[in-house]
């Protein structure tokens, strides 16, 4: 007997935004199939999960073919939606930054999502499914140390408009990209300095910074048939930061 309920692969399942995700479509009631770097978390419900190395991914293509097999083992043939969520935010100015560094961000936040598009892209058609690509407010808008990292959004951004003009009437594409998000590793970093979790609150009009669950509550919208006309958009997330203009004395 077949498998009636819609399945969701999800990337970066064990991070923040990617555990947020994974809760909102199991909630919804599909069939979620989570992939991490990292082991999976105790608390996390899911289908099934499974380690993926996306830097693997991207380089070795025979390490690829096996994960490709692995995964779709889980879907049972059966795929709705892609939700390419993992990345790495390598930081460092213009004259440290190394090949390699250059590199994993490459790999990992754009050739990686590219392949996986790539091998699930029969499973998705047949579903008349859904990719969604999680970038970020970098794409836009961006400061110091984040060159590697920003421009790597910038090119998932184009990735996603050129996916649905590639892909047009075969599987919808789109992208949301959030600002500042409240995650475990965002407050880690902000823990020893209280002050400056106030100041990016009050960076955002908004007044705060974002949850990850208005992010996963987003990709589930984006993904649902109330939502089959959008295509090919970035969606912000940003608590209105990108109409923000600061001048010098502010």
């Amino acid at each position: 007997m077949s498998d009636k309920k819609k399945s969701v692969l999800i990337t970066g399942a064990a991070g923040g935004i990617g555990r947020a995700i994974v809760q909102v479509f199991n909630h919804a009631g599909y069939r979620v199939v989570a992939t991490d770097v990292l082991e999976k978390p105790a608390d996390l419900v899911c289908a099934s999960y499974i380690n993926l190395d996306l830097f693997q991914y991207a380089e070795d293509e025979e390490y690829a073919n096996r994960m490709n097999i692995n995964i779709r083992s889980k879907l049972n043939g059966k795929l709705d939606v892609l939700i390419n969520n993992a990345a790495v935010q390598i930081l460092g100015k213009t004259d440290s930054l190394t090949r390699q560094d250059w590199r994993t961000t490459v790999d990992v936040n754009i050739l990686a999502p590219f392949f996986l598009i790539q091998s699930m892209i029969s499973e998705l058609e047949d579903a008349k499914g859904n990719i969604i690509n999680i970038g970020s407010i970098h794409a836009h808008l961006t400061k110091r140390n984040f060159v590697a990292y920003s421009t790597s959004k910038a090119a998932l951004a184009g990735m996603t408009r050129a996916l649905a003009i590639d892909l047009a009437g075969r599987v919808r594409v789109n992208a949301i990209e959030p600002a500042a998000i409240e995650t475990e590793m965002l407050l880690s970093g902000l823990s020893k300095n209280p002050n400056q979790y106030e100041k990016l609150n009050s960076f955002h009009p908004i007044g705060r910074i974002g949850k990850a669950e208005e992010v996963a509550s987003a990709a589930l919208w984006i993904a649902s048939n109330s939502c089959s006309f959008m295509h090919g958009e970035s969606i912000r997330i940003d608590g209105g930061i990108s109409s923000r203009l600061h001048d010098p004395d502010e």
